[in-house]
């Protein structure tokens, strides 16, 4: 376990609901990832990031599919690729990661509390 946060800490990390709408190849990355293009509606917008999660998901079936990310962490270049927001998720036995998402469909842009 990693040390204790507060409260207050755990305030300034900001995870929003987006929605993919585009995921390219991204052949420059070191390990196999994603390009994804995801909007997050229209008080933070359309937002890139880059994603190692060719394992587990195909790219036709990501369009639509709503994910978790931190929206708040400067942008990050990965190869030749500004990478926006940090998609989350956890690694299943095998190491693949799997993407954190909603139980059900709601808002984009709405903050994960």
């Amino acid at each position: 376990m990693q040390g204790i946060i507060s409260y207050s800490d755990f305030e300034k990390v900001e995870m929003r609901v987006g929605r993919i709408i585009e995921v390219e190849d991204f052949p420059k990355a070191k390990k196999p990832a994603y390009k994804l293009t995801i909007d997050f509606g229209s008080e933070i917008g359309v937002k890139k990031s880059s994603a190692q999660i060719t394992k587990l998901y195909k790219k036709e079936e990501l369009p639509g599919k709503l994910v978790i990310a931190v929206v708040n962490f400067p942008p990050k270049k990965i190869a030749d690729f500004i990478s926006e927001v940090l998609v989350l998720g956890v690694n299943d036995e095998e190491g693949n990661v799997v993407l954190l998402t909603t139980e059900r469909n709601v808002k984009l842009g709405e903050k994960v509390y």
